[in-house]
């Protein structure tokens, strides 16, 4: 299936202690359902200065929906100028835990905490 998409929705919200994306990946599954809307893409924001998430979907609804399942991992803790090794393993982790990828997306905290969110056909 093509990624090629021009639509385009938009999710604002917290993250919580129990989920990296608060209820925003619920919203995203529960959207696409809805609308019966082929899934192609995420895109991820933090707002340091509201602690907040900006998602997006990218989309298209000239194709079959496919239900899709959104998560995230914490990676923890990363010095992004000394240890991008550590962030490639730490991603590989998290992504050989999903099933599924169509794609992900990163997020960094102000205090370099980094998330990584995955979209992924739901099973």
């Amino acid at each position: 299936m093509s990624q090629v998409h021009s639509k385009f929705k938009v999710f604002y919200g917290a993250p919580d202690s129990n989920n990296p994306v608060g209820n925003l990946g619920k919203e995203i599954e529960d959207f696409v359902k809805e609308h019966k809307v082929a899934a192609k893409s995420i895109g991820v924001e933090y707002l340091e200065a509201t602690k907040h998430l900006v998602m997006t979907l990218g989309y298209t609804d000239d194709q079959d929906c496919t239900p899709v399942r959104v998560s995230a991992a914490n990676l923890g803790h990363i010095d992004i100028e000394h240890e991008i090794a550590k962030l490639e393993a730490k991603m590989a982790e998290a992504a050989a835990q999903q099933h599924g990828i169509i794609c992900h997306e990163l997020y960094i905290t102000e205090e370099n905490e980094f998330f990584m969110v995955f979209m992924c056909y739901a099973q």
